[in-house]
């Protein structure tokens, strides 16, 4: 009963204001608050003097649909967060991902692979390394020179490599 009282009180005194509108809305926000308090966590139960309240806020001032909204917290938490991960973009100008590995840098790593066709890619990983260049060992397998399909042994491979120079 305090639940019906409260907002009917608040809403008798705040028709005497000149803030009526934003009054009514407070009062929607109060009795909003109230029902997601005495609810489960994962239910809203509306009673029928929930939707009374809300019909005659409705009746008393139609704009107020916009105002009331129950959410859970972890939306409100998931907007928070997605409002700092768009801050950030916006911040940070887009750039996003991975640097670009430089033409030379590729087309050095395919030279070492096919003059190599026995190093994998930790080791040619460990030569650019020595060479003071710092990429990953999955960036220096992606620009490896791969060996065909179609049952060549790395020495097949490594011959045929050798009569295409």
């Amino acid at each position: 009963m305090l639940d019906f009282i409260k907002p009917v009180g608040v809403a008798a005194v705040s028709f005497f204001k000149t803030r009526a509108a934003l009054q009514l809305e407070n009062v929607a926000l109060h009795h909003q608050l109230v029902i997601v308090r005495r609810s489960v966590p994962k239910h809203l139960r509306l009673t029928r003097l929930d939707r009374l309240i809300l019909a005659s806020l409705y009746r008393l001032w139609p704009r107020i649909v916009g105002s009331i909204l129950v959410v859970r917290p972890k939306t409100v938490v998931r907007w928070h967060r997605e409002g700092f991960r768009l801050f950030w973009r916006w911040k940070c100008g887009g750039k996003s991902g991975r640097p670009e590995v430089p033409p030379e840098v590729r087309g050095l790593i395919r030279e070492m692979s096919l003059a190599n066709s026995l190093w994998g890619a930790p080791r040619i990983h460990g030569e650019l390394l020595k060479l003071g260049f710092d990429l990953g060992q999955t960036t220096v397998a992606t620009y490896m020179v791969k060996a065909p399909r179609g049952g060549l042994s790395k020495l097949a491979f490594s011959r045929s490599v050798l009569r295409i120079f």
